[in-house]
């Protein structure tokens, strides 16, 4: 009589010690983009802490710094090969913290704190739409936008980084004549504008498709280092200038638009 073959038994924690080994194997160049992303939600808060003590030079300079990493973190992730749906995520609430509380929260203490109720209705509108810009965006994570919006060479309104960084404009025009506060009026403007800017279908120029020519590669770079040299020695002359061309580009970028939209 044949002896009945036994069933090998499998183990039920097969599954969780292959995922776990997995995790255990994960390279650290993973981390990166999201460690790198991180530290840009660390420069937004500490711009707010900054903000709280009054030391307003340094809380513009967090924001500034956090939208110089934010430009890095998606770059870092495409280039080693670990963009991923999560990386995404944390990057538009980090967003969301850095360019779309802390700029509001900084503006509201350094001049419409006195406005009471009116001035922190205008910096709430400000929040509201950073957070349905970032949100429209992340719905396009799962859609088709636009064909020119696709292509990289544009944005649909401001961007996060830029719209943050705008929104300190004025006080960042303060800060090169000391004696000099600009009124409440005009942080009131500007903060308005650029909220309806960020939520607006105006199509405004992305560098992040730029290709340069061979020709114009040497004065790039030495344009870029001049910039640089000129933000460690003025920064907020070099802050100024840049804000102003890049308001001058949006006219720009939307009749450019127009001219590819009519060629297609």
């Amino acid at each position: 009589m044949a002896k009945p073959v036994k069933k090998k038994k499998i183990p039920t924690s097969t599954g969780k010690s292959v995922l776990q080994k997995n995790i255990k194997e994960l390279p650290f160049n993973r981390f990166i983009p999201n460690l790198v992303t991180l530290s840009t939600l660390c420069a937004g808060m500490s711009a707010i802490r900054f903000g709280l003590s009054q030391k307003w030079e340094y809380a513009v300079l967090c924001i500034v710094i956090a939208a110089i990493l934010d430009a890095l973190d998606g770059r870092l992730a495409r280039f080693l090969g670990t963009s991923s749906r999560f990386g995404a995520e944390l990057d538009s609430l980090a967003d969301f913290c850095n360019f779309g509380v802390a700029p509001a929260i900084l503006v509201y203490l350094y001049q419409l704190e006195n406005l009471d109720r009116f001035g922190w209705l205008v910096c709430l509108f400000f929040t509201i739409c950073m957070a349905l810009r970032l949100a429209r965006f992340n719905a396009f994570l799962d859609e088709t936008p636009p064909p020119l919006f696709a292509s990289g060479k544009f944005f649909m309104g401001i961007p996060a980084p830029a719209g943050g960084l705008l929104a300190c404009f004025p006080m960042v025009l303060d800060f090169q004549v000391p004696s000099f506060k600009a009124p409440a009026l005009i942080h009131i403007i500007a903060v308005f504008c650029i909220a309806l800017m960020l939520v607006s279908r105006v199509p405004t120029f992305s560098f992040k498709k730029v290709s340069i020519p061979r020709s114009l590669v040497l004065p790039v770079f030495i344009i870029a280092g001049i910039t640089v040299a000129g933000f460690v020695m003025a920064p907020w002359t070099v802050l100024s200038i840049i804000g102003t061309v890049y308001v001058g580009l949006i006219a720009i970028s939307v009749r450019y638009y127009k001219k590819l939209e009519r060629s297609l």
